[in-house]
């Protein structure tokens, strides 16, 4: 207790008072001094006996506190009566409670983050092995026509590169809110034929039907540019799974709850073991047809939740994949 300052200079100024009043008592008459020096002594004793009282309390929580800082694993905080220092444990206890969530959240975050770099460490090596590959045949391969096949496929593999890469960044973007939506009336009919316009000359080559039945004049709220590259990223799903000769189909409904659109495709549908992680990043389903990289429906629901809105897949009860996207009034 001494080490406080303040604790020594009132120290100081009770014994001098003490003392003061005691010389003066005796100057009076001994059993007035007596009882001055008996009641000094029994104010400085309590006051002594309180203090230390409280301040053995305090380095309970200072010790608690050292605790907390060097992270250690169990931490307990007795209770106390109602006052300042009970408050100032119930406080702590808030402190460290929150210090271990996020703690655990920052742990969770440097796991994923791990897990994260491995799958795109092994997304992009694929690739890049088949280009080192190509290579090496096309150095050794003087036939035009060959020459020209692996050329094009090489193209093919770098565009594969190049558009895992624009995704990243756009999860990356996202998750560091650094994306602003510019939120504002969003005609459904046109944002369904901006999201299909890069995809129809695709679509002819691989002679995919496709049935688009979403009446004019229907609105939602949302940044129109985002929207159409998570509903593009579902059809690029659909595409992928129904492949040549397949069919896909969009639908919209407009009520007074919500504006839903459906799209539906005659594909092989999902197992039911993998409908809860399918939106989830770096996840490829079992479907065989699937050549994606797991990022394209994971883009798709950070997009559509971030607008306020849902997404969810499911299975048609012919078989085939549903996607639906729903947005509240």
């Amino acid at each position: 207790m001494l080490r406080n300052k303040e604790y020594r200079r009132f120290a100081v100024c009770f014994f001098v008072t003490a003392g003061v009043f005691t010389a003066a008592g005796f100057l009076t008459n001994s059993p007035a001094g007596l009882l001055v020096l008996l009641s000094s002594a029994a104010l400085g004793i309590l006051f002594y006996v309180f203090t230390r009282a409280r301040y053995r309390s305090i380095a309970e929580i200072s010790g608690q506190i050292d605790m907390v800082l060097h992270n250690a694993d169990y931490l307990f905080i007795s209770e106390s009566e109602e006052g300042e220092l009970s408050i100032l444990r119930s406080e702590i206890t808030k402190m460290t409670l929150r210090i271990r969530e996020q703690n655990a959240a920052l742990k969770k975050e440097k796991e994923n983050l791990a897990d994260s770099l491995a799958d795109i460490a092994h997304q992009l090596r694929t690739p890049l092995t088949s280009v080192n590959l190509i290579l090496s045949l096309l150095e050794n391969n003087p036939e035009e026509t060959e020459r020209r096949e692996l050329l094009q496929e090489t193209e093919e593999l770098l565009a594969q590169m190049d558009w895992l890469i624009t995704s990243l960044l756009k999860l990356s973007r996202l998750d560091a809110g650094i994306v602003v939506f510019r939120s504002g009336p969003v005609d459904v009919r046109g944002l369904v034929d901006s999201a299909l316009r890069p995809l129809l000359i695709p679509m002819e080559l691989h002679s995919i039907a496709l049935r688009a039945d979403v009446p004019e004049g229907i609105e939602i709220q949302g940044d129109s540019d985002w929207l159409a590259e998570a509903i593009r990223n579902i059809l690029k799903n659909c595409m992928e799974s129904v492949g040549d000769q397949g069919r896909i189909e969009i639908a919209c409904e407009d009520n007074l709850l919500y504006t839903e659109l459906t799209i539906r495709d005659n594909g092989a549908g999902f197992e039911e073991k993998e409908l809860c992680s399918l939106f989830d990043r770096f996840y490829r389903g079992k479907n065989s047809r699937a050549a994606g990289y797991g990022i394209g429906l994971a883009l798709c629901r950070t997009i559509i939740t971030r607008q306020g809105g849902t997404v969810t897949a499911e299975n048609h009860p012919q078989g085939s994949a549903v996607f639906i996207i729903r947005f509240p009034k």
